[in-house]
């Protein structure tokens, strides 16, 4: 059966687990995951409105992982993520399975300040596995072992990030409402929801773990072009 699944920056809708599950877990060449500095900068830059954005922190992907190309002044920190940067850690696995191998993903988010202490060191040191080439599950178990041992920051509250480009590519489904990430560790429900198809919000990525996400869509209206 088909059905809606909340995914962290990629919520898959109306996908086959089968054919999820029938990808070949390959990555594609490094060059499908670069983009033009200016292009990323604004598509970055259009995660979250301007008096966020504008304020912010930003850092574009290359080789060797994300490097600062912009020192704002409030905290924020807006990236664009690739599959390999956001996918789920652990559950459900057919997504992470997918997105961690997808070359097209391009997801910006702006992570509010404590989010950018808590949160951005994960998406790091997922996107420095990723272009190490290990797998989805040496990811997982990699991010594990480091939030463990305490090589990544611990997540003590909840924070939050927004994510409301209207440019935004999220895996399969390729594009999702706006919305705004909660970072929500060891949650299993948000607000007596469990992965529905509706009503949202919801938690949809590693629910009852350190790294359970949630999604609030907000208004359509709210998406933001990027602008070069």
């Amino acid at each position: 059966m088909k059905k809606l699944t909340m995914s962290l920056v990629f919520l898959v809708a109306t996908l086959d687990a089968a054919a999820l599950l029938a990808q070949s877990p390959k990555y594609p060449p490094l060059n499908e995951y670069l983009m033009a500095p200016d292009v990323e900068i604004a598509l970055a830059k259009s995660a979250a409105p301007d008096y966020i954005s504008g304020h912010a922190t930003i850092k574009v992907f290359t080789a060797s992982g994300f490097q600062t190309v912009y020192e704002g002044d409030s905290g924020f920190v807006c990236v664009v993520m690739r599959g390999f940067t956001g996918a789920p850690t652990f559950t459900p696995v057919p997504v992470r399975d997918y997105i961690n191998y997808d070359a097209k993903t391009r997801a910006p988010i702006c992570l509010d300040p404590q989010a950018a202490r808590a949160v951005l060191p994960y998406y790091e040191l997922r996107t420095k596995l990723g272009l190490e080439g290990k797998t989805a599950e040496q990811i997982a178990e990699g991010v594990q072992a480091a939030y463990v041992k305490g090589e990544i920051p611990k997540r003590p509250e909840v924070c939050f990030a927004y994510m409301w480009s209207a440019d935004q590519v999220l895996g399969p489904t390729r594009h999702w409402h706006p919305h705004i990430m909660v970072y929500l560790p060891y949650y299993e429900t948000l607000l007596g929801t469990k992965h529905p198809e509706r009503p949202l919000p919801s938690i949809g990525d590693d629910e009852g773990t350190a790294f359970a996400v949630g999604v609030i869509p907000v208004d359509d209206k709210l998406a933001i072009k990027a602008q070069p």
